[in-house]
């Protein structure tokens, strides 16, 4: 099967809220491969060598994803309660300052999983425990 006929093929059968778990998953991942190496770093030069060997990739691609979902919920045009769409729209913020700490070298990076990791639960129909 062609890569365009399987992308058809994935669109056809998940919907939305699946494929923005499905991404969020693959993100959060790559986020927690580096988490625990980066968040014990002791110097800033260790933090910007994690970032090098790949986590800055996996946060563009985090940043990315909520830079578009705090654009969807602020439009006009979105049917989440107007409360969910505003917390959506904080966690965004957070989540775009907080990258941009720990591309400096600060923070921590465990902070972002624990954002990505309720609202996953929560794609997934589950119940996310209290962090």
């Amino acid at each position: 099967m062609s890569l365009s006929a399987y992308k058809r093929t994935l669109k056809d059968t998940e919907t939305p809220r699946q494929i923005e778990r499905r991404i969020l998953v693959r993100i959060t991942s790559d986020i927690a491969t580096y988490a625990d190496r980066y968040d014990a770093a002791e110097t800033r030069s260790e933090r910007l060598g994690v970032l090098a060997d790949g986590l800055r990739d996996a946060l563009f691609d985090n940043v990315r994803l909520w830079s578009t979902l705090k654009t969807d919920v602020l439009s006009p045009g979105n049917q989440l309660p107007n409360d969910l769409r505003g917390s959506l729209a904080n966690l965004a913020t957070f989540v775009e300052r907080h990258t941009a700490a720990v591309l400096g070298g600060e923070g921590r990076v465990t902070a972002l999983l624990e954002v990505n990791r309720p609202i996953v639960a929560g794609l997934s129909g589950q119940v996310a425990e209290a962090a």
